[in-house]
């Protein structure tokens, strides 16, 4: 798999919307606010916000004196914060609620009108994928036999709620593809319930795995049992430990899940979360085990005939993944005395644990491997597009694999003796399609293709290059219409991420074509702190050099004025997540710059992040206010911090939800409360809390066509565009 399930587990600590494509789903835009027939900057009067108390509440920090006198609204279930909130979101109602959303509500539902498919996996003759037809709720999973079989219904998440919040969120097949595990999730949580279905027969089995978030599972050979991750049971451990402590168990099938037999865990290490696999003579369970949200790990072998442990890299000073087993060698992508990345091997049958290099790491960032058909697939990101080449298992060059466009595989599935494998392609004007790529034949034909609602040979994508407030080169894709007359004028969306480690690649975006057919401009920058040059470009944006991500950013909104695309009234920011501390950050330090704020779950108070939900997953990015010198850094940025009175803030939408079990909710209300008070200009400050919704895993689409109807009925709204 190009993701294998630690990966994959990983991922989803991230501070981000769900593999941030939930996000990008909705970049779209709309249609206009009309205010006497003309396309004109809004000016309104100053809101007369919901009243909000004040309380008396300072934190000495190491001799600094620091208020938060908003507190009393991180406790979401008090009367008088849900009274607040409603009171918010009844505010929020009455500004968004104009004419012109049902046209932009109904525009935005025929963008997302079109068939979707994920990437088929194989397993015995089985062919499994998810299918969306276009409006449903949640995408619908499909199994054939062999490549040419009729496709038939697996599970439909739609018929397990009436509104849709209930998602499927992990899928296992066992190595014969005769079970599955799956996973699901309810009202955006990420917790997960794991269940085994029949493939045949579509009937679920007794078993019930319990107390699971971001799901690692992984099947033995003889198709009896599985390995599975899971954490507390809540009561069992202190308020909040539930969400920390991982464990690995095995699950035999048709036993109570309190027979389960505990394999590994980290008692002395709560921060730690694990990742397995099985080799494919069944001999070795390989575990990984990463450090918080870091892709920094460890890996161990477990013998599961001696049941002894060999660990292979410690430490977690460097960034290692298990890519496969052949014959009884361990390759491995390692960062390891590469920054852009290597491939390994380890001789592990025959006793020699000595890495050994296969493939050396080259001037791009190597991003995903895999062994398909006994060769290396690579994929390497150039210039934050991918390219895809193959290897022999000796590390040769073979072959490169031509692509559609400049854009983003964003998964390949095939195992090692595979004639065959499925790879996923899209850019920003390329729809999302699935590919079968044949090794016999080095033929690649569509196995999905998508049609889209738009005339994507109308826009361009340019990739351009920026100097940052230190003189670091930053790149950034800029897509418009063909032949676009930059006046100076354009209504323009600038989004970013810069954390983590994560790459922002080429992504189709259905709803962004409203905006770009209006004239508009769609830009995202790759930051620092994010993976699309290298370990190096990701340090160089994380913990005290955190201010260089916005500096990043406030480079790239100065560079699209200083180079005739737009002007500071008609320039729009937005993020999610960690994102949303990059345009709070931004706005706060710079909020003469923009037009617009989308601050969506936004990480907004460095100082308390850490004390709820996952966030202790991320001090190794942000570092913590618990140790004095990192609190110096996390309070001369922190949003909620660094909000002044008196200040003219640009008109914001924050948007957050109750049951987000990621990003703490209370965070986004904070910043909230605080920018309605200091604020001194007319502009709004709303908050949006969403209901039966949290970060972003399993979101409905009509969840997500009503949040873009209300996101881009602002954004048009406050930037005049008609």
């Amino acid at each position: 798999m190009f993701v294998n399930h630690s990966m994959r587990q990983l991922h989803a600590l991230f501070p981000s919307p769900t593999l941030l494509l939930i996000l990008l789903a909705i970049m779209g835009g709309g249609l206009l606010a009309k205010r006497n027939g003309m396309s004109q900057v809004v000016k309104e009067e100053k809101i007369r916000y919901p009243p909000t108390k004040k309380e008396q509440i300072v934190d000495d920090f190491y001799g600094t004196q620091v208020a938060d006198p908003y507190r009393w609204l991180e406790n979401a279930d008090a009367p008088e914060v849900i009274q607040w909130v409603e009171a918010q979101n009844a505010l929020t109602r009455d500004r968004l609620d104009r004419p012109e959303r049902r046209n932009l509500k109904a525009r935005l539902t025929k963008l997302f009108d079109f068939p979707r498919y994920t990437v088929p996996f194989r397993r015995g003759k089985f062919y499994f994928y998810q299918k969306n037809t276009g409006l449903q709720n949640q995408s619908v999973l499909y199994v054939q036999e062999g490549l040419k079989g009729k496709p038939r219904v697996l599970l439909d998440p739609n018929t397990l709620s009436p509104d849709g919040t209930v998602a499927l969120t992990d899928i296992t097949a066992s190595h014969n593809g005769k079970l599955m595990v799956y996973g699901l999730s309810s009202s955006g949580s990420d917790r997960q319930e794991l269940s085994v279905r029949d493939v045949r027969t579509r009937k679920d089995l007794p078993d019930k795995i319990l107390w699971v978030k971001f799901a690692s599972v992984t099947w033995t050979h003889d198709n009896r049992s599985f390995y599975y991750t899971r954490f507390p049971q809540p009561g069992t451990v202190p308020p909040g430990d539930e969400n920390y402590f991982c464990k690995i168990y095995l699950h035999r099938l048709g036993e109570d899940q309190s027979r389960d037999a505990l394999i590994y865990q980290r008692p002395e290490d709560k921060e730690v979360i694990f990742g397995t696999d099985i080799t494919n003579d069944d001999r070795y369970l390989m575990i990984g085990a990463f450090k918080g949200a870091s892709d920094k790990s460890e890996w161990l072998v477990l013998d599961r005939k001696t049941q002894t442990i060999t660990p292979l890299f410690t430490g977690f000073s460097d960034a290692n993944n298990f890519v496969e087993d052949v014959d009884g060698r361990f390759y491995f992508r390692t960062e390891k005395d590469a920054p852009l990345g290597r491939v390994i091997t380890i001789d592990y049958k025959r006793g020699n644990l000595k890495p050994v290099e296969i493939i050396p790491e080259a001037r791009d960032k190597l991003s995903a491997v895999t062994v398909v058909n006994r060769q290396i697939v690579t994929s390497y990101l150039h210039n934050a597009s991918q390219r895809v080449q193959i290897y022999s298992l000796a590390g040769k060059p073979e072959s490169d694999i031509q692509l559609p466009a400049l854009g983003t595989v964003t998964e390949l599935t095939g195992e090692p003796d595979d004639k065959e494998m499925f790879l996923n392609f899209e850019s920003f004007t390329y729809l999302p399609s699935s590919y079968r790529y044949d090794f016999v034949s080095r033929g690649m034909e569509p196995f999905f293709k998508s049609e889209g609602k738009v005339d994507s040979s109308a826009y361009e994508t340019k990739q351009i290059w920026y100097s940052s407030k230190d003189g670091a080169k930053v790149s950034m894709f800029v897509v418009h219409k063909k032949g676009l007359q930059l006046d100076g004028n354009r209504p323009t969306q600038l989004y970013g991420y810069g954390g983590f480690n994560i790459s922002l690649t080429p992504a189709y975006s259905p709803p962004v074509f409203t905006l770009l057919e209006k004239g508009g401009v769609f830009a995202v920058p790759n930051l620092r702190g994010g993976g699309e040059y290298g370990e190096e470009w990701h340090k160089a944006g994380m913990l005290d050099k955190k201010q260089t991500v916005f500096d990043d950013f406030i480079a790239g909104a100065e560079w699209l004025i200083a180079n005739g695309y737009t002007r500071p009234a008609k320039l729009a920011i937005r993020g999610g997540s960690n994102g949303g501390l990059l345009v709070a950050a931004s706005m706060v330090q710079r909020p003469d710059l923009f037009g617009a704020v989308v601050c969506q779950v936004p990480v907004a108070d460095m100082l308390r992040y850490h004390l709820f939900t996952v966030g202790r997953f991320w001090i190794p990015d942000y570092g913590s206010a618990d140790n004095p010198q990192q609190f110096h850094f996390l309070y001369s940025y922190s949003p909620y911090h660094n909000v002044r009175d008196g200040v003219s803030y640009p008109a914001t939408l924050i948007t957050t939800a109750d049951t987000d079990d990621r990003v703490f909710p209370g965070m986004a209300k904070k910043f909230a409360a605080r920018l309605q008070e200091a604020t001194a200009g007319p502009k709004p400050i709303l908050l949006r809390v969403e209901t039966k919704a949290g970060h972003g895993l399993g979101k409905p689409v009509s969840k997500l066509i009503e949040e873009a109807a209300d996101i881009y009925m602002f954004l048009f709204w406050q930037l005049g565009v008609e």
